[in-house]
């Protein structure tokens, strides 16, 4: 399992300019930069870490492992509804 600054190290966003990844809003603009965020986790290695990061961690804003944030907000519901799940089961 990679840390925090091992996932980090290897994401393909490593080297992009970070306000990429916060877009401001959902329309217009925003929604041309959320698809160049996407294209690049889209050639990530380490999505699913990223991605996974973002639930631990609670991120609301942002573009996380290829998902902006309202996709990401119902995404995490159900991680959070298996874990629970996993959880009660051990």
């Amino acid at each position: 399992m990679l840390t925090v600054t091992d996932w980090r190290d290897l994401s393909a966003c490593r080297h992009s300019d970070p306000e990429l990844f916060f877009p401001v809003g959902t329309t217009g603009p925003a929604v041309e930069q959320i698809e160049k965020a996407r294209a690049i986790c889209g050639m990530c290695s380490v999505r699913e870490e990223c991605l996974i990061y973002a639930f631990e961690t609670n991120q609301e804003a942002g573009v996380w492992g290829g998902f902006p944030e309202d996709e990401r907000r119902r995404l995490r519901k159900r991680w959070l509804a298996e874990r629970r799940r996993q959880r009660q089961a051990s």
